[in-house]
C-alpha cells in the first residue's frame, strides 16, 4: 500500500473509499462495527494524499486505514466497551496507543465491535448484537478482539488495533486466518484509557494480514524499531497444555508447521506433557472478576461512566455474563488476588529457567475451530467436555508473564484457518517476529478449496 502511495499509484483517498464501501457492504452480515466515521476518515486520507503528494509522509503508516477495538479512546468517536453503561460516551481525547498512530498518519475510520468489558472468547453484546467470522457467517470470529479480526479479514480494512488480555487478539487472529500479536508488557505504553481491570495485562496490539505489516505497525506503537538478526533457534514445541484437548484438525496444522520449522534448520524438541500453566489458566478468569469488582465500587471516579459522586454503576444495565463475572469478582475470598499474583511469580520464575534452555515455545493458538456464533464457547473439544475457557488454554501464559506472543495461520481444517502461536521471553519482540516473518515466506497460507466467500475481496 505505502509502496502504490509513493509510486502515485493510487491515493489514501482511493484507499479508503474502498475501506468504507466494503465496511458499508460487509457489516451487513458481519456486524463487527460499532460506529463508523466516514468524514474524518476522508478529512485524514485527503491530509495524507496532500502529504504524499509532495514526498512529505509522516511514516510507515501514512494513510493505512485502521480500525479500533472499542475499548481503546478515539478522540471524536464513541467509546462503549460493549456496554450500555457507556452509550453517549464520546472520547476528547485519544489513548496513548491511538494517539502514536494518529501522529503517524494512520487514517482512523472505526470502532469495532467486542463482548461487554472485552471479558469473553467471543463477541456479542447488548449495543450490536453478535459478530460472525468472515469464513462462515454461521460461526464466531472469536474474542474479545473478535471485530478487529473480522474486520481484517473482510478486507475492510488492513490494520486493527486491539487489545489482548488474556488471548484476546491471538485466538480471533487465528480463527479468521490473520496474523496478531501481543507485545511485551511493557513495550506499547498506555494511558489515557478505560480503567484497568485486568491489573495492567491488558496488552495493547495488531491484527493483520501479514508479520510484516503488524511488525510495522508495532514499531509504530512502541516507538521504535524491531529489528532481529536472523539465526537458527531452539523452539521447544508444546502440542498441549496439561493434557488438555485440541481439536484434531488444528493438533494436525500444528504438528506440520512445527516439522517446517526443522525443515528450515530450526531445532525442535517436542514436550508432550507441558504443565506450566496450569495454575495460571485455572485462576485467571478471576483476574478481570475482581477488577470489574473494583470497577463497581467506585465508578463515579471514572467520567466515562458518566456517574455521580456516590453512586455505582447500574448492573441491571449490563450483560449476563458481565453480572456473573461481578458476582463472582465480588465473592472472591480476600486472598483470591495474592493467590493469582503468587502463581505469576512463580510462572515467571520457571519461564526464565526454560528460557535458558530454549529461544522459543510453539503452540497451538487455539484448541478449538470457530464455533456457533450464538454460544459463548464450545461445550467440547476432541469429543471431551470443556469448560468456558477450553479452547483458550495456551493464551494467557503470555500475559501473565508478560511474554511476547505471535499467533500466524498455519492451515485450513474444513475450509476453515487456524494457526499457531510462538512465545518467546520477555523483551524479544523482535526475535519472534522475526521468526514468524521467516515461517510465512517459506509457508505461505494458501487458499482453501472452494468457493469464495465473504473474506475474499482485496483493498487497495
Amino acid at each position: 500500500m505505502i509502496q502504490g502511495y509513493a509510486e502515485r499509484a493510487f491515493t489514501p483517498v482511493d484507499v479508503i473509499k474502498d475501506c468504507l464501501d466494503r465496511t458499508r457492504t460487509c457489516d451487513q452480515s458481519l456486524n463487527a462495527f460499532l460506529h463508523v466515521s466516514e468524514a474524518d476518515a476522508l478529512r485524514s486520507a485527503e491530509a495524507s494524499r496532500r502529504r504524499w503528494a509532495v514526498a512529505k509522509p509522516l511514516g510507515a503508516l501514512d494513510g493505512v486505514p485502521v480500525s479500533v477495538k472499542d475499548n481503546l479512546h478515539v478522540a471524536g468517536m464513541p467509546t462503549t466497551w460493549g456496554s450500555e453503561l457507556m452509550r453517549g460516551f464520546v472520547a476528547t481525547e485519544d489513548e496513548d496507543p491511538v494517539a502514536r498512530i494518529r501522529a503517524a498518519g494512520a487514517v482512523l475510520f472505526a470502532k469495532t465491535s467486542l463482548p461487554e468489558f472485552a471479558m469473553q472468547g467471543h463477541t456479542a453484546n447488548a449495543l450490536k448484537g453478535t459478530t460472525f467470522n468472515p469464513h462462515a457467517l454461521s460461526l464466531t470470529p472469536g474474542g474479545s478482539s473478535g471485530g478487529a479480526a473480522a474486520a481484517v479479514a473482510a478486507f475492510c480494512g488492513p490494520l486493527a488495533l486491539a487489545t489482548d488480555g488474556g488471548g484476546s487478539i491471538r485466538r480471533p487472529a487465528s480463527h479468521c486466518g490473520l496474523v496478531g500479536f501481543k507485545p511485551s508488557a511493557g513495550l506499547v505504553k498506555r494511558h489515557g484509557g478505560l480503567p484497568e481491570i485486568f491489573w495492567g495485562h491488558e496488552v495493547v496490539g495488531g491484527i493483520g494480514r501479514n508479520v510484516a505489516d503488524v511488525a510495522s505497525f508495532t514499531e509504530t506503537l512502541a516507538g521504535q524499531q524491531l529489528a532481529a538478526a536472523s539465526k537458527k533457534v531452539r523452539i521447544l514445541y508444546a502440542p498441549s497444555f496439561s493434557g488438555a484437548p485440541v481439536d484434531a484438525g488444528i493438533a494436525d496444522a500444528v504438528e506440520r508447521a512445527a516439522q517446517r520449522f526443522e525443515a528450515i534448520g530450526h531445532f525442535v524438541e517436542t514436550r508432550a506433557s507441558f504443565d506450566l500453566a496450569e495454575e495460571i489458566n485455572d485462576l485467571w478468569p478471576q483476574l478481570s472478576a475482581i477488577g470489574l469488582a473494583w470497577l463497581f465500587e467506585d465508578g463515579a471516579r471514572w467520567p466515562e461512566l458518566g456517574l455521580r459522586h456516590g453512586t455505582q454503576p447500574e448492573q441491571l444495565m449490563c450483560g449476563e455474563a458481565a453480572r456473573a463475572a461481578l458476582q463472582e469478582g465480588r465473592s472472591a475470598r480476600a486472598t483470591a488476588l495474592f493467590n493469582l499474583v503468587n502463581a505469576i511469580e512463580g510462572l515467571k520464575r520457571r519461564l526464565d529457567a526454560l528460557f535458558a534452555s530454549y529461544d522459543a515455545i510453539l503452540t497451538p493458538a487455539t484448541a478449538a475451530l470457530p464455533w456457533p456464533a450464538d454460544r459463548p464457547y464450545p461445550e467440547t473439544i476432541a469429543g471431551q467436555a470443556v469448560g468456558p475457557r477450553g479452547h483458550a488454554v495456551f493464551t494467557a501464559i503470555a500475559n501473565a508473564a508478560g511474554l511476547p506472543a505471535l499467533a500466524l495461520p498455519c492451515g485450513w481444517v474444513s475450509k476453515l484457518p487456524t494457526g499457531f502461536q510462538l512465545l518467546g521471553p520477555k523483551g524479544a519482540d523482535a526475535a519472534v517476529l522475526a521468526l514468524g516473518r521467516e515461517f510465512e515466506q517459506n509457508f505461505p497460507l494458501g487458499a482453501p478449496v472452494g468457493e469464495a466467500g465473504i473474506h475474499e475481496g482485496r483493498t487497495s
